[in-house]
C-alpha cells in the first residue's frame, strides 16, 4: 500500500524526462497546444494582464508561447531537460520570445533571484505529493512579488480516471499522480495566498475529459 505521505522522488522527475525523450509529443496527454479555456478566461477577462509571467510544470511550453502572443513577459520553467529543450525549439519556430529553464519546483530554489507578478501551474499540482507540497507553495510564494495572482488547476478526488478511486493513482505511462479534495488544497493554500475562485470544474483533456481543482489566488 502507498504511503500517504509518499514524496515526489528523484525517479519521478527521470521518468518525466523520459517521457518526453521517448514518446512523441501527440501521444503525451497532458501535451496540448491549445491553451486550457479557462486560463484564456483570465486573459480575455483582463483579470490578469500582462506581466511577468512564470509557467510552472511549463512542459513543451505551449501555454507560456501563448501567453507571450498575448503580450506577457515569460518564464517557463520544467523538472525535465528535454521537456525545456522541446519547448525552446518550439517558441522559435513560432517567432515567439520567452525564457526556458531546467528546475525542480520542490528544491531549493535560493539561485532564481527575480520574481513575476503571475505564476501559474497547469496540471503540475497532481505531480507533488503531500508532503513536499509546503516546500512548493512556499517557493511559489518567494519567486511571486506580493499582491500578485497565482493559478493552480490539478486533478480533484472526484475524478474517475486511472482506475476511478483512492489519493494516489498510476497513469498508463506509468506515473504516479495525487489527488486532492477541495478542503486539503484551500488549507494548503490560505497559509500564502488568498483564495479569489475555488471550484471544481471539468476539463476537456487530450483523449478523455477530468475534474480538476481550480483556484485563482493572490499572494499575500
Amino acid at each position: 500500500m502507498l504511503k500517504r505521505n509518499f514524496p515526489m522522488s528523484r525517479q519521478n522527475q527521470i521518468q518525466t524526462n523520459e517521457i518526453y525523450k521517448n514518446i512523441p509529443l501527440e501521444d503525451i496527454p497532458w501535451n496540448i497546444e491549445t491553451p486550457p479555456q479557462l486560463l484564456v478566461e483570465l486573459v480575455d477577462g483582463r483579470k490578469v494582464q500582462p506581466c511577468k509571467t512564470i509557467d510552472l510544470g511549463c512542459g513543451s511550453g505551449n501555454y507560456a508561447i501563448y501567453l507571450a502572443t498575448r503580450g506577457f513577459e515569460m518564464t517557463g520553467m520544467d523538472c525535465a531537460p528535454t521537456a525545456i529543450k522541446i519547448a525552446k525549439e518550439n517558441a522559435q519556430k513560432k517567432g515567439v520570445k520567452c525564457n526556458f529553464f531546467a528546475a525542480d519546483v520542490v528544491d531549493d530554489l535560493g539561485k532564481i533571484n527575480q520574481t513575476w507578478d503571475f505564476a501559474y501551474d497547469w496540471g503540475l499540482l497532481h505531480h507533488i505529493f503531500p508532503r513536499q507540497r509546503p516546500k512548493y507553495l512556499a517557493n511559489v510564494h518567494r519567486i511571486l512579488n506580493p499582491r500578485c495572482k497565482y493559478l493552480s488547476a490539478s486533478l480533484s478526488e472526484k475524478d474517475r480516471g486511472f482506475g476511478g478511486s483512492g489519493k494516489y493513482r498510476k497513469t498508463q505511462l506509468g506515473t504516479l499522480l495525487y489527488f486532492s479534495s477541495e478542503d486539503e488544497l484551500r488549507e494548503l493554500f490560505e497559509t500564502h495566498f488568498e483564495i479569489i475562485d475555488q471550484r471544481t470544474v471539468e476539463i476537456k483533456g487530450k483523449f478523455e475529459s477530468h475534474t480538476f481543482n481550480y483556484l485563482f489566488t493572490e499572494r499575500k
